[in-house]
């Protein structure tokens, strides 16, 4: 087939994917923030931050791929355009988000002994653990939003979450500077100043999010007469069954990552602060691979609805091509400029952590070549993945992520970190080739599934 009918179609998944890019960047942007303020007071607090993070973003992984149940289900429903149907999936898809929020928080907050049998070491665990309390209360605000932004990102209204990303950016900048530094009338509470930023700054999103929903003339209907009677085990049941195969998918994913956090804090502050930096770099360049995947959901979705298949795969296609060309763009500025990106996160002039400082930025600088070519499979896998939840397909794919991340990924980087000389560079390496694997399985899942459906749709 001709590339330009793929190419016909990038002006739409442009139009539904960058507020979604921007939105996810904000995410990520808050953790960069917070990054390089703790990383001006010292590698041990850069790396309890990375610590605390990789518990939280366990936590985070989950709800997110919980709540993107909700997307392709509405996008179907708006496709057909049933509005008790959409009403009644954001319903559902929202209680069942804000009780998995109040799960979450309880089981990061019990968890916390976890970080002393981790082999890390004891100043940062010390460190730690206080951050993770805050971090891990907001949780629940950061899983009710995702309710909202979902349901949103369904009828194909992706931008509402792009400003509320943004404004509450703002607010937790503003929050780690005074409460990090002790500026003005405000404490110096150093990384517990950066939690506190993020918990308020995630507060924002929610009630963002539910004025500005809730008081557009088109979607009041949706707001409205909501009760517990209502309630049906039947919908309940049918999110569950595609949210907690997404958020197995999801976490399989961030776990393999957290693991590389903690295989990098065994080998010492120095190598977990690299891992950190080069991690932060890549989740940042991961967000546009991440916004045409919900583009690749919503799209599929609405064609699902349609029952037009044939379009359907034209329509994905164009994604998975468009994130290829975006990801080899990233991986050429990663290698181009892998000495000098570390710089962004440390302090050189501070005399006291000079020799700490040029260690994690020679590891990160090493750990950036790799991940310059792990992100193009990265962007692959997730695009790919996207779209098979647009078909509502989540069980198999489900089963290739563990394989992919957890029999390939983690014992090559297992092996190759702590037993070999690679250290830090070795965990990368497993790393890019669970994400390999995992690309090209989804591919071919989503290629058996749409040729399948096609077949049907030409039957009389």
């Amino acid at each position: 087939m001709n590339l330009s009918v793929y190419f016909n179609e990038f002006r739409a998944n442009i139009r539904l994917a960058y507020p979604v890019i921007l939105g996810m960047l904000g995410h990520t942007i808050t953790g960069i923030v917070d990054n390089i303020m703790v990383g001006k007071l010292g590698a041990a607090q850069l790396a309890a931050a990375s610590l605390g993070n990789s518990m939280v973003f366990v936590a985070i992984s989950v709800g997110i791929g919980f709540s993107t149940a909700i997307t392709p289900i509405v996008a179907q429903a708006d496709a057909e355009k049933d509005i008790q149907k959409v009403r009644s999936y954001f319903h559902h898809g929202l209680l069942l988000c804000v009780v998995l929020g109040i799960m979450l928080f309880g089981i990061v907050w019990v968890a916390k002994p976890l970080m002393h049998l981790m082999g890390q070491p004891e100043e940062v665990v010390v460190l730690a653990a206080p951050y993770v309390d805050w971090v891990a209360f907001s949780l629940l605000p950061m899983v009710i939003f995702q309710a909202y932004k979902q349901f949103a990102d369904g009828l194909s209204l992706t931008k509402y979450a792009m400003y509320a990303v943004i404004i509450s950016n703002i607010i937790n900048i503003v929050v780690n500077y005074l409460l990090i530094y002790g500026v003005w009338i405000f404490p110096e509470m150093g990384i517990i100043g950066a939690a506190l930023g993020t918990v308020a700054s995630r507060i924002f999103l929610v009630i963002y999010m539910h004025y500005i929903l809730s008081s557009n003339e088109k979607l009041k209907v949706y707001f409205s007469n909501f009760s517990f009677k209502d309630i049906k085990r039947s919908i309940l049941k049918k999110i569950s069954d595609l949210g907690i195969p997404s958020s197995m998918q999801m976490l399989f994913e961030v776990a393999l990552f957290t693991c590389a956090v903690w295989l990098s804090g065994s080998l010492g502050k120095t190598e977990q602060a690299a891992n950190q930096i080069a991690l932060s770099l890549a989740s940042m360049t991961f967000m546009f691979a991440m916004g045409l995947s919900v583009a690749a959901m919503i799209r599929v979705g609405n064609q699902k609805g349609l029952k037009d298949f044939k379009r359907l795969k034209i329509v994905a296609r164009s994604i998975f091509l468009l994130a290829i060309l975006l990801e080899i763009v990233f991986a050429i500025l990663f290698i181009a400029f892998h000495k000098y990106l570390p710089h962004l996160f440390l302090n050189m002039k501070d005399v006291t952590q000079l020799a700490d400082n040029t260690e994690v930025i020679a590891v990160a600088a090493n750990l950036l070549i790799v991940a310059a070519i792990f992100q193009i499979s990265d962007g692959i896998q997730v695009v790919v993945l996207g779209a098979l939840r647009g078909l509502q397909d989540v069980k198999i794919p489900t089963i290739i992520t563990f394989f992919a991340y957890w029999v390939v990924g983690f014992p090559i980087s297992l092996y190759l970190g702590v037993y070999t000389e690679l250290k830090a560079t070795g965990i990368w390496i497993g790393l890019l080739a669970g994400l390999t694997v995992a690309a090209i399985f989804l591919y071919l899942r989503f290629n058996y599934l749409t040729g399948r459906f096609i077949e049907e749709e030409g039957k009389p």
